[in-house]
């Protein structure tokens, strides 16, 4: 039942007691990002129009978005942003020893194809207010299409079906490396992106989905990244994460354990979610002040790291994309991240228990759409049996008696509190 490429491996290692706060929204407004984007408009216009066609026409594309998925109305977008966990290229090669020595990350059979990084970003028509939301990657949601699971952590969701994929291409003789590779990741795009529209509620107009070679190759293109901790850290073992506390300059090796680095923090994953938001906020800021985008040569480096390493859903002309974006008067970028009911074990590993309607309700709600009405459901104190299935579904998995931890303060698991990120700073982060 177990697909050995994808990482299950527990973590009970974590200290559940400081993860708690997992169960509240983290927010932060970020200014500073718009301005970059605006930046990229700039640069783009002065790099020449005549570019722009060959920008869009060297992405890998993904028709992963089926036509008649619902999508946003009057003008809005949705965008879904995966972070994939994998050290194999986009035909199943290994990536080069010395980039893996580079990622510390182990070799390609390492990681699995987790998307580790979820993160749905609504931009508004009007552009005043963006809202990026951060999905734990261990939230234990259903999932379809894939034989032998009912449910799943979110992150499994692409790995597990990229497998069946490819079990059932084998099976009818079909032997070709790069062709299994390209079929199954296709197919894990298509699950993950149905398995947060499910949890969501709302459409996902685009996504684009990087590896973590292009992390690395963003930093190295950026000569490193700018970031700033509440204390020193140290992880040898898995990230190679060892930082002293305060504001420091990162090289691509040591920004790409900075945002893998979740042993040995405070939060575990919430933490490492906050560092991805960080990361993201320090690159937008220092594009915009290092003057690589209106550097023609710099920017040409910066989109051929895009070309290598991200891939973007058909039909989305990133150039147009851009420029609109560059039209809005400095909107504010908000992050967010999704709360979590309370943690348990399943089949052995640690999960994140979520209430899938309150998880609309806030989304909604976030995003300026119509908030779902809320239903009275039967609370207890704790509970050690299966979680409740979403409507029209079965729910499965063996629960461990006397695991369940509540999370504190769950009642006011959607409540907005403010993160450390804050406007126009590198935000300081665990």
């Amino acid at each position: 039942m177990d697909d050995p490429t994808v990482d299950r491996t527990g973590e009970r290692g974590q200290t559940r007691r400081a993860r708690s706060s997992a169960g509240w929204w983290a927010r932060g407004v970020v200014k500073g990002m718009a301005a970059g984007l605006s930046a990229v408009v700039v640069a783009v216009t002065a790099y020449g129009w005549s570019t722009a066609g060959t920008f869009d026409a060297g992405f890998l594309r993904s028709q992963a978005i089926e036509e008649d998925a619902p999508h946003s109305l009057g003008g809005d977008l949705n965008v879904l942003l995966i972070g994939l966990d994998t050290r194999r290229d986009h035909n199943g090669n290994e990536l080069p020893r010395e980039l893996l020595d580079q990622l510390h990350a182990g070799d390609g059979d390492e990681g699995g194809y987790n998307a580790n990084t979820l993160i749905l970003v609504h931009i508004p028509a009007a552009m005043n207010k963006i809202v990026a939301v951060s999905i734990p990657r261990d939230n234990y949601v259903p999932v379809s299409g894939i034989p032998g699971y009912t449910h799943a952590k979110i992150k499994e969701a692409y790995g597990l079906k990229k497998a069946a994929v490819q079990d059932q291409l084998i099976a009818r003789g079909v032997t070709d490396q790069r062709r299994l590779e390209q079929a199954g990741r296709e197919a894990g795009r298509a699950s993950i992106v149905r398995t947060v529209r499910e949890l969501t509620g709302v459409p996902i107009d685009r996504f684009a989905e990087v590896t973590l070679a292009g992390f690395y190759d963003l930093a190295a293109a950026l000569g490193g990244v700018e970031v700033c901790l509440n204390h020193p850290v140290r992880d040898l073992e898995f990230s190679g994460a060892d930082f002293p506390a305060g504001r420091q300059h990162l090289d691509p090796a040591q920004a790409l354990a900075f945002v893998r680095q979740r042993h040995g923090l405070e939060n575990g994953d919430l933490d490492r979610t906050h560092r991805q938001q960080a990361f993201l906020t320090s690159v937008a800021r220092q594009l915009r002040r290092a003057g690589t985008l209106t550097d023609p040569g710099k920017l040409g480096q910066l989109m051929d790291v895009a070309h290598r390493n991200i891939v973007l859903s058909d039909g989305w002309n990133m150039t147009e994309f851009v420029r609109t974006l560059g039209t809005a008067e400095n909107p504010q970028v908000e992050f967010r991240t999704l709360p979590v009911l309370r943690y348990d074990v399943v089949n052995g590993q640690d999960v994140n228990i979520v209430d899938r309607q309150a998880i609309r309700r806030e989304i909604a709600a976030a995003f300026g759409m119509p908030v779902p009405a809320a239903t009275t459901t039967r609370r207890t104190a704790a509970r050690t049996e299966p979680p409740a299935a979403w409507p029209g579904e079965t729910s499965t998995g063996a629960w461990q008696t006397g695991t369940t931890t509540p999370v504190p303060g769950t009642p006011d698991a959607g409540k907005p509190v403010r993160s450390d990120i804050t406007s126009g700073q590198i935000p300081c982060v665990n």
